[in-house]
C-alpha cells in the first residue's frame, strides 16, 4: 500500500528516473530534485577540455553512514550520500580524494593533525581508484578529474597506488597541459588517446617526482568551505592564483560549508549555488567553472548541482543559458525557444526533465536500480 501511494505521488508530479522523489524543507508535498546532469556531448561534440563543465563531489569518499575499512566505527565528517561507482554513474565526472599514507598503504582519509587514525580512516584508495578503472573500460567515450589533497610522503606513494590499480593507461600526461592559458586538447582527441584520466595533485613536488600535475599551476579555485559561500565574493583559495588570471586554462568552484551538514545541503545546493555560479563567472574573468564542487550533491530545492552544471555547460559549450537549449551544428548563441535569457533556478531547471508513464505496478524496479529514491529535507 504504502508503495502504491509512492508510485501514484511519483507519475503525478512526473520524476524522471534521473531524479529523486522527496520532500523538501519541512513541507510534505512531494518534489523531483535532479540528480544527474545533462551529458554536454549530447548536444554539443568536439570542444575543448575547458569549454565543458563537471559536477565534482567534495570529498567523494566520505561516505554516509559509512564504516572504516580498520573495522573502526568513522568519527570523522561524511559529504556524499552514495558510493563513487554511483556517483560516477549519475554524472559525477570529478572526485576529490584525501590520501595519506596509512597502514604501510594509500588510504582515504580525514585527518587530526595531518595524521589518518582509524576512526578517521575510511579505505585504501586502491578499492575506489579500481572503481574508477571499472567505469572507464564500461564507458569508454567518458573522462574522469581527480583532485588529490595530497599528505602522502612514502616515495613513489602515489604512483605506486595508480600503477596497482591499472588506471595509469588512462593518465592524461602532465607534460601536454597547458600552463599558459591555451585550451586544453578536445575531448575527442583525449578519448581517442585513450588521456581520459585527469589527476591532479595538491603537492607541488609531485611533478617531478612523479609526474602528477601540480593543481594550481593549471587552474583557479576559489576559497573552499564557510568563507567561500558569502554571496557576492568569490575569493580564491591561498594556494591558487587570482581568480581572473587567464595563465590558468581551467576554473574549479567550490561551493560548501566547512562542516558538512546533510540538513542544510538542500538549501546550499539550491538557488544560493546558481548565484555563487554568476559571481564566480564574473570574479574569474568572465569564465564558466569548469568543475563545480559541492557535499551532497543529491540533495536540492529543485535542479540543484546538475542544474548548476547544465547552466555552465551551456554557457561554455554554445552561448546558451542551459545545455538543453544548445543546438547542434550551430553557431554560438543560437539557442531553442523559448529561451530564458537569464541563469536558470535549480527548481526550474527539472521542468526539461522526462517523465515515466505506465502503471505504478510496473515501476518498482526503479526503486531498486537506485535512480529514484525518497529523501528528506529540513
Amino acid at each position: 500500500m504504502w508503495m502504491q501511494c509512492v508510485l501514484r505521488n511519483l507519475l503525478r508530479h512526473g520524476c524522471s528516473i534521473l531524479m529523486f522523489f522527496s520532500t523538501q524543507d519541512g513541507n510534505v508535498r512531494p518534489r523531483c530534485t535532479r540528480v544527474q546532469p545533462l551529458s554536454p556531448f549530447s548536444k554539443v561534440k568536439g570542444l575543448p577540455f575547458n569549454r565543458y563543465s563537471w559536477l565534482t563531489t567534495h570529498n567523494s569518499f566520505a561516505k554516509l553512514g559509512e564504516k572504516s575499512a580498520t573495522g573502526s566505527v568513522v568519527l570523522a565528517p561524511t559529504n556524499q550520500q552514495d558510493s563513487v561507482s554511483s556517483q560516477l554513474d549519475n554524472g559525477v565526472r570529478g572526485l576529490m580524494l584525501d590520501m595519506y599514507d596509512f597502514e604501510n598503504d594509500i588510504w582515504l582519509c580525514h585527518s587530526f593533525g595531518g595524521k589518518c587514525f582509524n576512526y578517521t580512516a575510511f579505505q585504501p584508495a586502491i578499492n575506489v581508484l579500481k572503481e574508477i578503472r571499472f567505469f572507464l573500460e564500461k564507458n569508454p567515450t567518458e573522462i574522469i578529474t581527480i583532485f588529490i589533497e595530497d599528505y602522502v610522503t612514502s616515495p613513489k606513494g602515489l604512483t605506486n597506488v595508480f600503477n596497482a590499480s591499472g588506471l595509469t593507461k588512462y593518465w592524461f600526461p602532465a607534460a601536454q597541459m597547458p600552463s599558459d592559458g591555451r585550451d586544453w586538447p578536445t575531448v575527442d582527441s583525449m578519448v581517442r588517446q585513450n588521456h581520459r584520466l585527469v589527476v591532479f595533485t595538491s603537492k607541488s613536488s609531485k611533478q617531478a617526482t612523479e609526474g602528477i600535475a601540480y593543481e594550481w599551476k593549471y587552474l583557479v579555485e576559489n576559497q573552499y568551505g564557510t568563507d567561500g559561500m558569502k554571496s557576492g565574493l568569490c575569493p580564491n583559495r591561498a594556494e591558487s592564483a587570482a581568480m581572473n588570471t587567464t595563465s590558468r586554462s581551467l576554473v574549479l568552484m567550490n561551493y560548501f560549508p566547512d562542516t558538512p551538514d546533510v540538513t542544510q545541503a538542500c538549501k546550499h545546493n539550491s538557488d544560493a549555488l546558481i548565484n555563487m555560479v554568476n559571481t564566480c563567472h564574473d570574479v574569474a574573468g568572465k569564465r564558466w567553472p569548469n568543475f563545480i564542487a559541492v557535499d551532497f550533491y543529491k540533495r536540492s530545492n529543485g535542479g540543484g548541482a546538475p542544474a548548476a552544471v547544465d547552466m555552465a555547460n551551456g554557457q561554455l559549450a554554445c552561448g546558451c543559458s542551459t545545455i538543453a537549449a544548445c543546438r547542434p551544428n550551430t553557431t554560438f548563441g543560437a539557442c531553442k525557444l523559448p529561451e530564458a535569457g537569464a541563469a536558470p533556478t535549480p527548481t526550474s531547471a527539472i521542468k526539461s526533465s522526462g517523465s515515466i508513464s505506465g502503471h505504478p505496478g510496473q515501476l518498482g524496479w526503479l526503486f531498486g536500480s537506485g535512480l529514484i529514491a525518497i529523501t528528506l529535507c529540513f
